[in-house]
């Protein structure tokens, strides 16, 4: 049995692991087979990367604002069925050559002629390359044409105008849906919906009919609506007269009082002001008519005259008031119109009107709309030939940016390329920083971030001049965190070289570079230094501050009663604090003494391997961890914080590291001064309070004995007190 050819992949050491290196059309053919567990990542978000934004769309297949291996493994295989040579998707140029497209498959043809349909239609026939700029502006490649497959027919592809003005009324009625061509037009499911709502609303209008509930014919509607706009207000008057008619008693209160109107009439009045349409329509009496001309309510005037004209008079007459018994006549023969006009259909038609609703239905409207449409749906092969184009051109632009930061992360790692998900550069404390990614909620990026152990500081950033703010998470890998503390300023530039003022929101800590851990004990050592004098130095002041308000306060008191004020100033408590700075300069002496005698006890060669010691003991242990965590920073936990399923531990060592946070340096060739006139001018104090410990320290040692016995160490002379001591102990 015939062994199965598998391809023969070539692998590169990058960033800690081994990444996959596309060169060849055979490799990505081979792309399908090629074990998942070696792509770099599984899945990429559509948004927050630096990409092309309608390559993601074709390939995000399914719509969920994510790429993952199974849609970019379909998309190579379908790019590298249409050409000639597949390896020219991995060094693309500007625009997909005509002649790349191999047209001896039937697919290929097909997309090849509609490739040169486009380049025709934008008059452009003689052209050999097509560009993604072209492909994308449908609205330009079918903006001379009737039908371009999409199903869509706006008016303008009518060419009888009756057919056009329907279609205008149907859009108007149910809306419409942009062609492509970009004019808004109807497809078949519209056409559907509104000849349904049209044919709903004759027939409800047909059942009205029927009944005879439009009592006055086209104008019951208007009617209709005259009474509507009255009913609770006639409805009102009429029991407030039958409340009158009940007890004389209520006369008084049915209708309003003076306080009332002199409420109403304190301010200027008009027909439309607000109170008076609170008031009943006419002046309520036991078992009055209600009037129609004249002692009206002037609030409810226009419309009682509406109602009069619309409904009293062509049902009774012209009438100068309107009993209880006509009202309720009139009421009812409405009833059955309110009943039916309840039931109304085909809403959203019934704006044309009963008459062009029926002359759109009984007329070929319909049957010459869906000629429109079926015409339009013949090109549609070879309008999805163009939408295939445009695919294929942006897949051939851009696919093999993609690639080299999925299968790999090759563009990341690379000195002179940016990967998709690094947003700019941002500058701030004298260091730029390449490795920036957009974040959109900062607490849930950094939470997960943080395990890449390196030092993030997150950064709020708006465009100059405008209202557009961002927020991004930049790693520091250079240089040191003594100035990088919240509220520092620095700019950001951005992919395409616009400018952002950020300002850090948020840090998260970790070790940035060996140097910072070397020097981190002697300044935290400093700091705690600088810490005790401050609170030494602010104990002080509080307490002579104190002191002297109760020596004023004292002097005052005693001033007051006539006794002798307590003496400013004692000898003995003086002398006793400089005894005791005298005993803490001679400690500080001794300490001193005894460091430099056993320092000089050394040879000379093991004083350098002291020195060294010491700073090893010292920044050692700092040393050891900063090294451990710079060797574990990994670029995954960054990535998978914005949405990527990154499928490796990609590293940021040292050496790499440094590559990704440029620090400040002077440019080659340039000289520099080192006269400075502003610089700090030195001081005599610092000098003469070291003379006077060197000197404290110099005299103890002198009394303990300690200078002696170093000078005899130096000459090999035995001093003095071990001879004699030698001597006791050869007598005893």
């Amino acid at each position: 049995m015939a062994k199965q050819h598998r391809h023969q992949w070539r692998f590169q050491r990058l960033g800690g692991f081994d990444q996959v290196t596309l060169e060849t059309a055979e490799d990505l053919k081979s792309l399908g087979e090629f074990d998942q567990k070696l792509w770099a990542a599984l899945a990429c978000p559509t948004k927050g990367i630096e990409f092309d934004e309608r390559t993601l769309a074709f390939l995000d297949t399914d719509g969920d604002g994510r790429i993952r291996v199974p849609e970019l493994r379909t998309a190579i295989a379908w790019a590298c069925g249409l050409l000639k040579n597949p390896a020219e998707l991995l060094q693309p140029t500007q625009g997909l050559p005509l002649k790349s497209i191999d047209d001896s498959s039937e697919d290929g043809a097909k997309l090849r002629a509609s490739a040169e349909q486009i380049l025709s239609n934008l008059g452009k026939g003689d052209a050999a390359v097509i560009t993604p700029e072209e492909t994308a502006d449908t609205s330009r490649i079918f903006a001379d044409t009737a039908f371009n497959g999409d199903g869509v027919v706006p008016a303008s592809s009518a060419e009888d105008d009756t057919v056009s003005a329907a279609i205008d009324e149907i859009i108007g009625c149910v809306g419409g849906v942009a062609d492509r061509c970009g004019a808004d037009g109807i497809d078949g499911e519209h056409l559907e919906q509104f000849f349904s709502e049209a044919q709903a609303f004759a027939d409800w209008w047909g059942e009205g009919e029927a009944s005879n509930v439009r009592l006055l014919g086209d104008k019951t509607d208007a009617a209709a609506d005259a009474l509507e706009a009255v009913q609770e207000k006639v409805e009102d008057f009429f029991t407030r007269a039958r409340l009158a008619a009940f007890d004389e008693r209520a006369a008084a209160v049915v209708n309003p009082s003076e306080a009332e109107f002199a409420a109403v009439t304190a301010h200027t009045l008009s027909p439309d002001t607000e109170a008076l349409a609170a008031f009943p329509l006419a002046r309520a009496e036991s078992d009055r008519a209600l009037p129609l001309a004249a002692g009206l309510n002037p609030g409810w005037a226009s419309a009682l005259a509406t109602f009069r004209e619309q409904v009293v008079a062509p049902l009774l007459g012209e009438q100068s008031e309107l009993t209880e018994e006509a009202w309720r006549d009139i009421s009812g023969r409405f009833a059955a119109y309110a009943a039916w006009r309840a039931e109304q259909r085909g809403d959203i038609v019934a704006g044309l009107g009963m008459e062009r609703i029926k002359a759109l239905l009984e007329g070929s409207a319909r049957a010459d709309i869906e000629a429109l449409i079926a015409k339009d749906l013949e090109v549609a092969p070879e309008a999805d030939g163009i939408e295939a184009v445009n695919r294929l051109v942006h897949y051939y632009q851009h696919l093999d940016k993609l690639l080299h930061n999925f299968v790999s992360l090759r563009d990341f790692y690379s000195l002179d390329q940016k990967a998709v998900f690094q947003a700019g550069t941002l500058y701030l404390d004298g260091r730029g920083c390449e490795l920036c990614v957009r974040v959109d909620n900062v607490a849930a990026h950094a939470a997960m971030a943080t395990r890449s152990n390196t030092y993030l500081a997150y950064c709020e950033c708006k465009r100059r001049g405008g209202a557009e703010k961002m927020t991004i998470a930049a790693a520091f890998t250079g240089g040191d965190a003594d100035n990088l503390m919240v509220g520092r300023n620095g700019v950001f530039y951005d992919r395409d070289g616009g400018d952002w003022d950020a300002t850090i929101t948020k840090l998260v800590e970790h070790p940035i570079s060996l140097s910072q851990a070397f020097w981190s004990p002697y300044k935290r050592f400093a700091r705690m230094i600088s810490d005790q004098i401050e609170k030494m130095a602010g104990a002080q002041d509080k307490a002579l501050t104190a002191s002297a308000s109760k020596g004023i306060s004292g002097a005052a008191t005693s001033a007051a009663s006539g006794k002798p004020a307590a003496p400013a100033f004692d000898i003995a408590k003086f002398a006793g604090i400089f005894a005791a700075i005298g005993l803490a300069v001679g400690a500080i002496g001794t300490a001193l003494a005894a460091v430099v005698t056993g320092f000089l006890g050394l040879s000379w060669w093991q004083m350098p391997l002291a020195i060294i010691g010491i700073m090893l003991v010292i920044s050692g242990p700092s040393m050891v961890l900063a090294y451990m965590k710079l060797r574990q920073r990994n670029l995954a936990p960054i990535l998978d914080a914005n949405g990527w399923a990154v499928n490796t531990r990609a590293k940021i060592n040292i050496p790499f590291g440094a590559t990704l946070t440029q620090t400040a340096e002077l440019p080659d060739g340039s000289k520099r001064s080192m006269r400075d006139p502003f610089a700090q001018k030195g001081s005599i104090w610092p000098w003469l309070i070291a003379l006077v410990v060197l000197a404290g320290g110099a005299g103890a040692a002198w009394q303990l004995g300690w200078v002696d016995l170093a000078m005899s160490k130096l000459s090999g002379e035995t001093p003095a007190a071990e001879e004699a001591a030698a001597a006791e102990g050869g007598a005893a």
